[in-house]
């Protein structure tokens, strides 16, 4: 476990203009909000540069991607360095020709600390990103920063307890979500509270599960590209404790910048009276990789 002390984190939850350089504009303004509040580690929302794109396939908006040291990282770069502080910023990554990824750079304020590309690749109706996104391969990791150790994971790999566990393992204080989650409109009556409810709760059992923060960073706002239903994004951006309780919570409609505090010490006192990673049976996990337990 990081030895290092206490450090503040912001998230950034925002409704992104149809521009995106407007949209870049505006969440440099939210990072400045957010550390002119004490925020020293500031998360964006997944693909804050662009409306999101994935409700439809469309090959023309592969033209939307960019290098990691492309204009979005180059930007916050420069802002990071002046302001003194640490930006996750979640980018629709071209890594080749016809290669890309959703991917997640850290930057801390001397420059890249690393990057983490999404590993679970969604393919619902509105979500279409497998048409879009090659899964990470550069498996789960956390950043060393000025302030502490902080893991990255990328909205649908919030549902996945394998993916909290490795990251916590790697050593990070605090495991950040961006995320594009939202409500299609036809199902929000039905299903609506339940699917935010859920998602609310997955994320609060990663927490407790293994004793750190988690931070989910949603947008806000509805999206309608043409020839789709468009989407209602439900912000709810929160931070948990590392036994799981609610900390910080943003409202469902609006943009806000909500800041919180990372406490190494609760997570080591949280430990020691939940001693979940003690007792873990490593030697007996190995039906884990596997599908399903069907094989003789």
């Amino acid at each position: 476990m990081n030895a290092m002390g206490k450090f503040n984190i912001g998230l950034v939850q925002m409704s992104v203009p149809d521009d995106p350089g407007a949209s870049l504009r505006k969440a440099v303004e939210m990072v400045e909000q957010a550390a002119g509040i004490g925020a020293n580690v500031i998360c964006l929302p997944e693909l804050f540069r662009t409306h999101y794109f994935c409700q439809r396939e469309d090959p023309s908006f592969f033209d939307l991607a960019e290098p990691v040291q492309g204009p979005s990282v180059n930007a916050l770069s420069k802002l990071t360095a002046k302001l003194g502080v640490t930006v996750i910023a979640p980018i629709f990554e071209k890594r080749a020709p016809g290669l890309y990824h959703n991917t997640a750079a850290v930057i801390n304020p001397d420059g890249l600390a690393g990057i983490y590309r999404k590993t679970h690749i969604p393919d619902d109706p509105g979500f279409y990103e497998k048409y879009y996104f090659t899964p990470g391969d550069l498996g789960f990791a956390a950043f060393d920063t000025p302030f502490g150790r902080i893991g990255v994971l990328v909205c649908w790999d919030q549902w996945y307890p394998e993916a909290a566990r490795l990251t916590a393992l790697k050593g990070a204080s605090v495991i950040f979500y961006p995320t594009a989650i939202g409500w299609h409109p036809a199902e929000k009556e039905r299903f609506g509270d339940a699917q935010k409810e859920a998602w609310r709760t997955i994320q609060r059992g990663h927490a407790i599960a293994n004793g750190v923060y988690v931070a989910a960073v949603n947008r806000a706002g509805f999206e309608k590209p043409e020839g789709s239903a468009g989407l209602e994004f439900w912000g709810g951006s929160f931070v948990a404790g590392p036994f799981g309780a609610l900390m910080k919570e943003a409202s469902a409609e609006h943009d806000a910048v909500i800041v919180a505090q990372i406490d190494p010490a609760r997570i080591e006192e949280t430990r020691r009276n939940w001693p979940f990673l003690r007792d873990r049976r490593t030697d007996i996990y190995g039906g884990v990789t596997e599908k399903f337990l069907d094989k003789p």
